[in-house]
């Protein structure tokens, strides 16, 4: 391996990182020290696509790359390696750092360009029960360099936010949280759906009041009905309750990790930019300090993996 000028690892190959998850794609051409030059994102996300559409779904997202970078390498991560999408790779188990997690990269068989998949990270939590991840390992991996001497307490909000502790560079465990899943169940599938505009959500004073009742009482299922009750008794208008919904579940979510991590000083949060804003005013509102890191550390992450293939490296 050779480095450039700026000191960042250099890769003979072109790599193309793609990160497919149940309902997006989203692709990366990279340069030679990793840098991004072009980026593109579609709805086709694996649960989006027929059985069995995956070649033609890469192709049409990513065949002009591959006709203008001769030889180039994809490497891919998230669901398109579990058990419903393209291949299944195996769960590496905690603890894991970059080097083991790239030792069981696998192969697949597409006859328009070299493509491996990672995999993800199993783990089991105190009682003992199993937690699985695929793609938020790389998108850590990806942003290792903005946690000192590579440990940490990282936050990576969504569907299923993910919480995860690094000690030296590895991931020693993690935990998973359905908090994106549930709002949006509720908001569909319950009564609570009924009351709700489509006011956007946002960190105001609602929200916060949501984060103050979430984080302070255990009981749940017992809070999430004051949605319905508080705009009933006029202490709330229906504006509000998407609001103080999430506010509800994000303060709920965010004090159990919190417990769970006690004393691990500032959080690390790597997502999407609205989303993690009311993550971080969250934490802030219970006295833990934050910084944001933008989705696309998934691209560099994929980027050292890819340095990590045999014969790869320039």
């Amino acid at each position: 391996m050779t480095t450039a000028a700026g000191s960042r690892p250099v890769i003979a190959a072109d790599v193309i990182a793609v990160d497919w998850g149940t309902s997006s794609f989203r692709a990366y051409a990279l340069g030679p020290e990793g840098e991004v030059e072009e980026r593109r994102e579609s709805p086709r996300g694996i649960l989006r696509l027929e059985a069995g559409d995956y070649a033609e779904a890469l192709s049409a997202e990513i065949g002009d790359w591959l006709q203008a970078r001769s030889g180039a390498l994809v490497i891919m991560s998230g669901m398109i390696g579990s058990r419903q999408g393209w291949m299944e790779v195996p769960y590496c188990p905690c603890p894991c750092d970059l080097a083991g997690l790239a030792a069981k990269l696998e192969r697949l068989d597409w006859p328009e360009a070299e493509v491996w998949i990672a995999p993800g990270l199993s783990d089991r939590s105190i009682a003992g029960l199993p937690d699985v991840m695929r793609g938020e390992e790389v998108q850590v991996f990806g942003a290792l360099a903005e946690l000192p001497e590579g440990s940490g307490l990282v936050c990576l909000p969504g569907t299923h936010s993910k919480w995860v502790t690094l000690e030296a560079g590895a991931i020693t465990g993690f935990a998973t949280y359905m908090t994106g899943e549930v709002y949006d169940v509720l908001q569909a599938h319950s009564i609570l759906g009924r009351l709700m505009t489509d006011d956007t959500v946002g960190p105001d004073d609602w929200f916060l009041q949501g984060v103050g009742q979430g984080a302070a009482d255990t009981a749940l299922l017992r809070l999430l009905f004051s949605v319905r009750s508080r705009v009933l008794s006029a202490e709330m208008p229906e504006s509000a309750a998407r609001a103080y919904l999430s506010g509800l579940l994000i303060g709920h979510e965010v004090a159990a990790a919190l417990r769970a991590h006690d004393g691990a000083g500032d959080v690390i949060l790597l997502g999407a930019p609205k989303l993690a804003k009311l993550y971080e005013t969250a934490l802030s509102s219970l006295g833990c300090d934050a910084k944001l890191i933008g989705a696309d550390a998934v691209a560099q992450g994929l980027f050292q993996l890819a340095q990590r293939l045999p014969g790869k490296a320039a």
